[in-house]
């Protein structure tokens, strides 16, 4: 584990600024990508959005959004405008039901879902078999990274990878989000959460689809619940196979699969992220021999926010692409 020269602006220097100035603030202009629908088995879908050169030789970065986001997320735009600045092309994968349409299953996406990266990596695998792929991961999206690597090991299909603030323990993050401030992002998410559920339901009435809908409908209502840990309980668990939501927590925790990764994996993690305790996150110990942990003493959850006089500068748009660079063949 190292630290890193990363310094928060002045005027951000607390880790709820770092979080929510993005999402507030920030103004981009978006991107003109391609999109392309991903047929799945069960007549389900995933939505890739492509953008940057068009050149199938190219080393190609996937990059995996986090919990309620999508391709829009301002982050995964920003990063997406940062590396095809460098001439690097990427595909921005949104989870089943975040492209702006529900999937047509029950099931959606959570914090361990690595069989459906595994479907769209292979995918792609398969349509360029000579080509070079890399992968970051947001919040959600790292977590699910990071269990993929683990599974693959040795047969990961990415030369490389990066995670920005991991979830390490799933657990721990339900019982955190829950004080101070925090509560606020438990409340924001949890309404994102029910509404998607509502909508897939919507969409099943439409289609008619009955059993679907059942399905659905026998969770209850979900307008009462309060905590992630009920969520996780009553929706995320039955609807993906876990016995509860500590079972699910227990399987799909980052910090229970480090050891396993192979892949040379960079890991951006900050000590004030306000979604995680601090003794949540592994120390050198804990991470394998191709993983490099750092560390940084402010940033947030996702926002690593620097400056340049009285511009913000976004880091991570700078420090991410430079490792992808250098690990490239």
């Amino acid at each position: 584990m190292t630290t890193t020269k990363f310094s928060p602006a002045p005027w951000l220097s607390h880790g709820h600024i770092q979080t929510i100035w993005s999402p507030l603030f920030r103004k981009q202009t978006s991107p003109e990508r391609h999109r392309e629908r991903l047929s799945l088995p069960e007549d389900d879908f995933i939505d890739l959005d492509w953008f940057g050169p068009e050149d199938g030789h190219k080393p190609l970065t996937l990059l995996l959004h986090g919990l309620t986001g999508c391709s829009q997320s301002k982050y995964i735009v920003g990063l997406q405008h940062a590396l095809a600045e460098q001439d690097m092309p990427s595909v921005a994968m949104n989870f089943r039901g975040c492209s702006g349409t529900p999937n047509n299953l029950p099931s959606g996406y959570h914090s361990g879902i690595s069989s459906d990266l595994k479907l769209v990596i292979d995918a792609l695998a398969h349509r360029f078999p000579s080509r070079t792929f890399m992968a970051v991961g947001y919040s959600l999206g790292s977590s699910v990274l990071l269990k993929y690597l683990a599974e693959e090991g040795e047969n990961s299909r990415f030369q490389s990878a990066v995670t920005v603030s991991v979830p390490f323990e799933l657990g721990q993050c339900s019982l955190r989000i829950n004080e101070g401030f925090s509560r606020i992002y438990r409340d924001r998410f949890l309404r994102d959460m029910v509404a998607y559920i509502d909508e897939k339901k919507r969409h099943f009435q439409e289609q008619g689809w009955d059993d679907r809908l059942k399905t659905l409908n026998s969770l209850g209502d979900l307008s009462t619940i309060k905590t992630f840990h009920e969520y996780d309980g009553r929706v995320t668990a039955p609807l993906h196979g876990y016995d509860s939501a500590e079972d699910y927590y227990q399987l799909c925790s980052p910090r229970n699969h480090l050891s396993q990764i192979t892949t040379s994996t960079l890991i951006l993690h900050a000590s004030d992220d306000p979604f995680l305790f601090p003794h949540s996150i592994p120390d050198a110990s804990e991470l394998s021999a191709s993983t490099t942990m750092e560390l940084t003493q402010g940033g947030g959850h996702v926002g690593f926010i620097s400056h340049n006089g009285l511009k913000p500068v976004y880091w991570l748009e700078h420090r991410i692409p430079a490792f992808l660079r250098n690990s490239d063949g």
